[in-house]
């Protein structure tokens, strides 16, 4: 019969857990901030402690219930931010069967009825603490009921008691909680700091694990020491004492960095088949397609970083070829680029993780990734479509169809728009004091039209420029056809609105003949006349090659832009006389 072991195995993440503030990885501010409020005696009622999971939170909490209990080797010690380890109250605590220190996990006992318990056990005094301690963990996910039983004696706890709360969700406290308590918000660690305690568990566990495997685990850590503790422990066992970078790479399901780096430089030249290549054989060597769009993903923010400022290159969970790798890539890329790389990776990142094979719908987002690549900038397409020779002058409107296609280009993609004159502001102007020689100021029909327009009368400008095919106009006299889905009022509400804006009767009548075209289709047809024009344009023509979908939303000349752009300018204020200016 064999001796069973004394002790059972502890997982790393237990076994090296920080049982002094000394041992904490990373949160030196939070540290002296506590030693400060301990040495002058000023030890808040309540503390809580937010950051990301695997931060050190409830170990904070436990190591500052130590040391508000702790009395020393002998017995006689005091509150201390260095607690001994070996007295009663301080071995109980770590091993969570004080008495006096209650641990609670609000995610499973959210209720009223769950802090009612606390509540009326405040009131009796520790049985062999110092203080009687209550800590919370994810304490945001207390009902609002639960956090309103809570207030009350929060705000007025017995002197024997102190509250300590840990939360990863500190937004969702109630602030009426947090007003009431010390807040202590605990860092990601960094990756120094994660390397440095990763290297000295792996030498308390005589463990050989490579310096690249190190930087990898604390990548994929993100700043949580017990992920990275977690996974150095999965880490050693795969390894089986001597663990390199490969076994780790391989265990997280990664491809490897420098592959992953080649694969962004296929994509980013444009090198479909070569990139579909590498994606296979990364496949095949064991990278799930969902990491390797995530490490692609990771790669474009890290240059694009490193492109604004170099120095996040420094990086020490990057090796040297890595980094000199990404610096290049930082010096070649555009930044136009790597933002719409960024974009489309998102994107496929959504749909490898709804797809039913993920390394198909990889592969789809590689395709489309390689082929948006190739395509230039907007700022290099019209600078490739200037240094073209421009066309040579054809047929009678050659003259100035340069002007209109560089108009042309430059509102490709813009949305379509109606612009409406300035000038009157309602009109509505009291017909009663115009004369009768007022109707000398609408000497042709367009006139009548910008008349309406100066009133913004919008629905009966789109009826008139639609629905009248005008057949004779003299000055209070219209005559005109109507168009099929012109208002059967068209007439009537005209007559009146022009009565109304000139102060003088106007005769407008139906005719059933000799209407020309209304004035919407002549826009219309000059419209498609010169759009068809400008699309033949050798300019153009590119333009419509590079990006098939585009269309020719409108056209403007040199000389309407230069319009547009005078009214739209402010105009000069002259100086005025400043009663305070010196003489």
């Amino acid at each position: 019969m064999t001796d069973e072991p004394n002790t059972a195995y502890r997982v790393l993440a237990r076994k090296y857990r920080p049982e002094t503030f000394a041992d904490l990885v990373g949160q030196e501010a939070m540290v002296r901030t506590l030693k400060n409020a301990f040495e002058a005696d000023r030890i808040a009622q309540a503390f809580v402690m937010t950051g990301i999971r695997g931060t050190g939170k409830t170990t904070t909490a436990r190591i500052i219930a130590k040391g508000i209990n702790c009395v020393g080797p002998d017995g006689t010690g005091g509150p201390t931010t260095e607690p001994c380890g070996v007295c009663e109250n301080c071995v109980a605590i770590m091993e969570g069967r004080h008495v006096d220190v209650m641990e609670m996990d609000a995610a499973s006992r959210t209720g009223v009825g769950d802090i009612r318990e606390i509540i009326e056990s405040v009131h009796y005094r520790a049985a062999s603490a110092r203080y009687k301690i209550y800590i919370i963990d994810e304490v945001h996910m207390l009902s609002t009921s639960a956090f309103n039983a809570l207030l009350k004696t929060l705000e007025e706890p017995p002197a024997h008691v102190k509250f300590i709360f840990a939360t990863t969700e500190i937004r969702k406290v109630p602030v009426t909680v947090l007003s009431r308590c010390q807040r202590f918000d605990l860092r990601r660690i960094e990756p120094e700091d994660m390397i440095g305690m990763l290297k000295r568990i792996a030498a308390g566990e005589n463990a050989e694990i490579a310096e690249d495997a190190l930087a990898l685990i604390t990548r994929a850590a993100e700043g949580s020491a017990r992920d990275a503790t977690s996974l150095l422990d999965q880490a050693i066992s795969h390894g089986a004492g001597e663990t390199t970078v490969e076994q780790v790479r391989a265990m997280l399901g990664l491809a490897d960095r420098g592959r992953v780096l080649d694969l962004y430089a296929m994509i980013m030249r444009g090198d479909a088949a070569a990139a579909l290549t590498e994606l296979g054989a990364q496949y095949a060597a064991g990278a799930d397609p969902m990491a390797v769009l995530r490490d692609l993903a990771e790669i474009t923010h890290w240059i694009s970083v490193v492109k604004i400022t170099p120095d996040a290159a420094d990086d020490p969970t990057v090796s040297p070829d890595e980094r000199s790798r990404g610096l290049q890539m930082a010096s070649d890329l555009p930044m136009r680029a790597m933002t719409r790389m960024w974009q489309m990776l998102l994107k496929a990142l959504d749909e490898v993780a709804s797809a039913p094979n993920s390394m198909m719908a990889a592969e789809m987002a590689i395709i489309r990734l390689t082929h948006v690549a190739e395509l230039p900038s907007p700022e290099e397409l019209i600078r490739k479509l200037q240094d073209s020779p421009p066309p040579p002058p054809s047929g009678g409107g050659g003259g100035n169809g340069g002007g209109m296609i560089a108009g042309a280009t430059t509102v490709a993609n813009a949305q379509a728009r109606i612009t409406t004159s300035g000038g009157a502001s309602g009109g509505a102007a009291t017909a009663q004091q115009l004369d009768a020689d007022a109707l000398e100021r609408f000497p042709t029909f367009d006139h009548v039209v910008e008349l309406i327009r100066a009133n913004r009368d919008v629905k009966l400008l789109v009826d008139v420029e639609g629905g009248i095919r005008l057949a004779n106009y003299q000055p209070g006299r219209i005559e005109f056809v109507t168009h099929p889905k012109a208002p059967n009022d068209l007439a009537q509400r005209l007559g009146q609105k022009l009565q109304l804006w000139t102060g003088n009767r106007w005769a407008v009548t139906l005719v059933n003949e000799g209407g020309r075209e209304t004035i919407a289709e002549k826009r219309d047809a000059a419209d498609i006349a010169i759009k068809a024009e400008a699309a033949e344009h050798p300019l153009l023509k590119a333009v419509f090659e590079a990006f098939p979908s585009a269309r020719i939303i409108d056209i403007k000349t040199p000389a309407e832009i230069a319009q547009e752009a005078m009214v739209e300018a402010l105009p000069e204020v002259e100086d005025e006389w400043d009663p305070f200016e010196e003489d």
